[in-house]
């Protein structure tokens, strides 16, 4: 899996590269085709941060989880469970599909009318 970690207006330091790293290397438990996660860390001016982490899966799935508030720490695990619900979700959605049981035909039998029946009993 590869991992990316970028920053806009903020330095990010080895603590929360190695923090993000560690955190979102769990995510192939959720979805096992992920092929690269990005980590977007953005620093305002306003004291808030934002963290969006993206996802990309095989057959051009990407998923999408955006936080912002004030903790770097906390906006980076509020995101990761976002991005948890969509992956469990998704893997839920393919389980189902795929063992859909096909609905079986019933070919339409004719009972025999009440004369016949009678007719072999004599």
């Amino acid at each position: 899996m590869l991992f990316t970690i970028s920053g806009r207006h903020l330095e990010i330091t080895d603590a929360i590269r190695s923090y993000a790293e560690e955190k979102t290397s769990k995510l192939p438990r959720y979805y096992n085709s992920i092929t690269s996660v990005e980590v977007v860390l953005e620093g305002n001016e306003g004291g808030n941060q934002s963290v969006e982490i993206i996802a990309r899966g095989e057959h051009s799935n990407v998923f999408v989880a955006h936080e912002t508030g004030s903790d770097i720490y906390s906006c980076i695990d509020l995101a990761l469970h976002k991005l948890e619900r969509q992956l469990r979700r998704k893997k839920e959605k393919q389980r189902n599909n795929k063992h859909i049981t096909p609905v079986p035909e019933y070919e339409a039998v004719e009972e025999p009318d009440e004369e016949e029946v009678g007719e072999e009993l004599v």
